[in-house]
């Protein structure tokens, strides 16, 4: 899939550089990565020690599919949809998934601290 957005942004795209970045906005502060374009967010999240998930929902979540939902994130920074979870999303305040989020520009993320249908962060 990141392939296929690849190709299709084309040559402009990939001459805009290979590394973006991303601000992760928490309780405790934020923290700035330096990213390689078209990552998933949920993955450079994981990676960086930021992860999207509740305590519970670290294993049980559907491995970045955009089925379960329990990956959401606030994006500060205005990204267009492209699943359907994030179009309602968008539409009515839901926090949108970083499993179907491509960084491909920087980015300014706040994780998600009112999950409570899956509990706490904590």
């Amino acid at each position: 899939m990141v392939a296929q957005r690849l190709n299709a942004l084309g040559a402009d795209y990939l001459a805009m550089g290979d590394t973006v970045r991303v601000v992760v906005v928490t309780d405790d502060g934020e923290t700035e990565l330096t990213v390689q374009r078209g990552r998933t967010l949920r993955d450079v999240l994981r990676e960086a020690g930021h992860s999207p998930y509740t305590a519970l929902t670290e294993r049980a979540n559907c491995g970045g599919r955009g089925l379960c939902a329990t990956c959401g994130v606030r994006l500060e920074t205005e990204v267009a949809p492209d699943h359907w979870h994030d179009e309602l999303a968008e539409r009515f305040g839901y926090p949108r998934l970083s499993c179907q989020v491509t960084v491909d520009r920087d980015l300014r993320v706040r994780l998600v601290d009112d999950k409570l249908v899956w509990g706490g962060r904590e």
